[in-house]
């Protein structure tokens, strides 16, 4: 009996602590599931926000591109006289805020269609000179199956805008308008994209759609034709002797003894016979025409704008003549450096001579700079860059004085050849020899041809 009183006292025991691990797995168990529908809640609750959140943003953007100051005064018109009428029972502001909302309404038609539209912008040159106009065509196909309401299309030139009217477009039907942009400064003009415009008769609201069809047009800058020795220097295109002597080229300039790494193609044997000892022939370096046209990019070296484009197109020709002649050249200016860094940081811009027409795209992208290396540093690094320079060419404003520009001219070597173009709309032209530099002062592009021939003759 004792025995069976132990056994049933420990099943009993045992029931017992079966039923309270039951009891807590079933605690915990409900626990976790209201933990995860609390979870999924949040989750859900964070989703709608963000799902609101974008599209009050998009509401808003929308309403940004699309209602005009005009037609936010309707909507705040329509919307308290709705709600002022509705809340104190005001007549009249009832009627008010029906016949905005009604106005609204009736201008949203206006606004379908604005992707119906195929667009087609052609110009008839991509790059013109400076102070010449472009002409062009842009066709519109209508390519939905329902008529286009008339609109309006938008194309940017530079900063300008150029405007035509769309007039009602049937399904497939397609427009053609002439397009005249206007003479246009030297520079790189981008021309659209090409914008249509839906709006409706009261300004209330517009809807706009840029198409992907833009064009760069290059305007160069004015070149004068310059004769082919304008180099004053450049006699042909094989080299010229210099006083340098080497000991294998085309000119010769004497016989000297034999000493040990001279290459036994270079004895001279009749020399050798009359004197006894082994002689070599002594050459005079020839070294093709190298030149280097540096001009200034600081907004203070020049007097004003128009000095600076006059600079520019007198760099051009330059370097115009020198790549049609297919002469070594290389043309640097300044480069625009941060003025966090300036003083610091050197930089010079190399212009491209690969053709006449990619010479005169990249003046086409030169700019003046608040921030940049002066004239002297610009010499200084093109010097660096070009070993054996036959001649240089530093085109300045007037407000370079003389001390300057001979600083400049010692950047280059001893046998350099340096000429500076002061360009001075004020001046009279005239050449002058200063120390070894040769100064020429321009009013004018056209008085740099006449400088120059002057200069070869002499």
């Amino acid at each position: 009996m004792p025995d069976v009183n132990l056994t049933e006292s420990r099943l009993t025991r045992a029931s017992a602590s079966t039923m309270a691990t039951g009891s807590r797995t079933s605690i915990t168990s409900t626990a976790a599931r209201r933990q995860r529908r609390i979870v999924r809640t949040v989750v859900r609750i964070a989703e709608w926000w963000r799902v609101a959140t974008d599209a009050a943003r998009a509401a808003v953007r929308w309403a940004g591109r699309t209602v005009r100051p005009a037609g936010a005064v309707v909507v705040a018109a329509a919307t308290i006289g709705l709600l002022l009428g509705i809340v104190f029972g005001w007549v009249e502001w009832m009627v008010a805020g029906t016949a905005a909302l009604l106005l609204l309404a009736m201008a949203v038609p206006f606004l379908f269609g604005a992707r119906a539209y195929e667009v087609d912008l052609s110009l008839t040159h991509e790059r013109v000179v400076a102070g010449t106009g472009v002409t062009g065509e842009i066709v519109v196909r209508n390519v939905s199956a329902r008529p286009a309401l008339p609109g309006r299309l938008d194309i940017p030139v530079g900063r300008g805008l150029v405007e035509f009217g769309v007039p009602l477009l049937r399904p497939d039907q397609s427009t053609t308008e002439p397009l005249e942009i206007p003479p246009l400064p030297r520079g790189v003009v981008r021309v659209g994209p090409v914008t249509t415009v839906r709006s409706d008769p009261v300004g209330l609201l517009r809807r706009e759609h840029a198409f992907d069809d833009v064009h760069d047009l290059f305007v160069h800058p004015r070149t004068v034709g310059l004769p082919s020795t304008s180099a004053g220097l450049v006699r042909d295109l094989e080299g010229n002797a210099t006083r340098r002597l080497v000991d294998a080229d085309m000119s010769f300039h004497a016989i000297r003894e034999y000493v040990p790494g001279d290459s036994r193609r270079q004895v001279h044997w009749k020399s050798t016979a009359k004197t006894g000892r082994l002689m070599v022939r002594q050459y005079e370096e020839s070294r093709r025409s190298r030149m280097a046209v540096v001009f200034a990019a600081a907004t203070q070296e020049y007097a004003d704008a128009d000095e600076y484009e006059l600079a520019v197109s007198a760099a051009a020709s330059l370097g115009l003549r020198a790549v049609r002649d297919a002469r070594d050249i290389d043309i640097v200016t300044g480069s625009e450096i941060p003025r966090v860094v300036k003083g610091r940081l050197r930089a010079i811009r190399h212009v491209p001579i690969v053709s006449p027409r990619a010479m005169l795209d990249g003046f086409s992208a030169v700019q003046r700079h608040e921030n940049t290396m002066p004239v002297e540093d610009v010499c200084r690094f093109a010097a660096e860059a070009n070993e054996r320079l036959s001649i240089a060419f530093v085109v300045v404003g007037s407000a370079v004085p003389l001390a300057r520009l001979r600083q400049a001219a010692l950047a280059f070597p001893a046998d350099t050849a340096v000429a500076a173009v002061i360009c001075d709309e004020r001046a009279h032209p005239r050449m002058q020899s200063i120390a070894g530099l040769t100064v020429l002062t321009i009013g004018t592009l056209d008085d740099l041809s006449g400088l120059l021939v002057r200069g070869a003759t002499s």
